[in-house]
C-alpha cells in the first residue's frame, strides 16, 4: 500500500479559506462514484433552495478523492465529482454563469480530531465542497436632482384589456419558487385579479406559455416535487389549472413548457415565469 499522504488542517487556517460570510455544503459519494446518491442529492437541494433569497457573487465547487488510487485516477474522478454538483445546480435554476470554480483536486487524506478509523476518514473525503458568496450589500446612492418620472407601465390586466391577436403578455409579477411549479404567496393576489380579466374578455384565445431559468443548451429543468425534467409545463399546466378552477373556459387556452428557449437577459429569477399568447378572437 503506498504511502498516505496526510495534510493536518488547522481551525483558524479554515475560517481564512472560508470566510463565515460564506455559505458552504460538502456532498460525500461513494468508492469510485461521482453520481451524486439520494440521500446526498436531497440535502444539496434543500442547500440549493436556501439560496433563493441570496443575491450571490459566485459558486465554486471541489471535488476530492481518498488516498486510493494512481494520482492520475483521482484528478480524473475528482473532476467528474465536481462536474456532477455543477449538473445538479443547472439542473435547479442556478444561473452557471455564476458558477466560476469547478475544480478536481485530486486526493487528500485529513486527519480529523478523535478519529482514528481510517475507513470513515476515507468517507469524509470522497467529496465535493460548495462555496457560495455572497454579493456584498449596495451602498446607498447619493441624493440626486429629480427628474421627470418616466411614462407608467401598463399593468397585467390592462394589456389583457387592450390585447389583440399576436399580443404576448407577461405575467411580471407572477414569481415562481426556485424549482417549483408553484407561485409565490405574494403572486396569489395578482394571479386571481389576471384570471378575473381573463374571465370578463371571453372573445381571446391564448396559449400560457411556461419558461425557466439557468439551464443550458434550451433545456428544460427538474420539477423538485415529481423529479421530471418538464418544469416549464408543469409551470404553464399549474396556471391553466388555476385559471380553470376561476372560471376560465378550457376551450380558449392551451398550455405550453418553453424550456429556456427565450430568456430574457436579466435577473434569472424573472425567467422563472409564464406569459401568454393571444392566438386570435372571436371577430379573426
Amino acid at each position: 500500500m503506498k504511502k498516505l499522504l496526510v495534510l493536518i488542517i488547522i481551525t483558524l487556517q479554515c475560517a481564512l479559506v472560508f470566510p463565515q460570510e460564506q455559505l458552504t455544503h460538502e456532498v460525500y459519494f461513494e468508492t469510485d462514484e461521482y453520481d451524486v446518491p439520494n440521500t446526498e442529492e436531497n440535502r444539496l437541494l434543500l442547500f440549493i433552495s436556501q439560496l433563493a433569497d441570496i443575491d450571490i457573487e459566485s459558486i465554486s465547487i471541489y471535488g476530492f478523492c481518498d488516498d486510493r488510487g494512481a494520482d492520475s485516477y483521482n484528478l480524473r474522478l475528482s473532476q467528474q465529482r465536481a462536474d456532477a454538483i455543477k449538473a445538479v445546480f443547472s439542473k435547479n435554476e442556478i444561473s452557471e454563469s455564476l458558477i466560476n470554480n469547478v475544480d478536481g483536486k485530486g486526493e487528500i487524506l485529513l486527519i480529523i480530531v478523535e478519529e482514528k478509523d481510517l475507513l470513515k476518514i476515507r468517507g469524509l473525503n470522497r467529496k465535493a465542497e460548495i462555496i457560495v458568496k455572497p454579493k456584498k450589500p449596495k451602498e446607498q446612492p447619493k441624493p440626486i436632482a429629480k427628474t421627470p418620472p418616466e411614462p407608467k407601465e401598463k399593468d397585467v390586466v390592462t394589456l389583457i384589456n387592450e390585447g389583440s391577436k399576436g399580443d404576448k403578455i407577461t405575467f411580471k409579477n407572477i414569481l415562481f419558487k426556485t424549482g417549483y411549479a408553484t407561485v409565490t404567496p405574494a403572486s396569489k393576489k395578482v394571479l386571481n385579479e389576471i384570471a378575473q380579466a381573463l374571465v370578463e374578455r371571453e372573445d381571446i384565445y391564448f396559449t400560457i406559455q411556461g419558461h425557466v431559468c439557468c439551464t443550458q443548451f434550451t433545456r428544460d429543468a427538474v420539477d423538485r416535487k415529481t423529479k421530471k425534467q418538464n418544469l416549464s409545463e408543469a409551470r404553464a399546466k399549474y396556471v391553466y389549472d388555476y385559471f380553470v378552477k376561476k372560471g376560465v373556459d378550457k376551450k380558449r387556452m392551451r398550455h405550453l413548457g418553453m424550456r429556456r428557449k427565450f430568456p430574457l437577459g436579466g435577473d434569472p429569477k424573472l425567467d422563472r415565469r409564464v406569459e401568454i399568447l393571444i392566438t386570435h378572437t372571436k371577430d379573426d
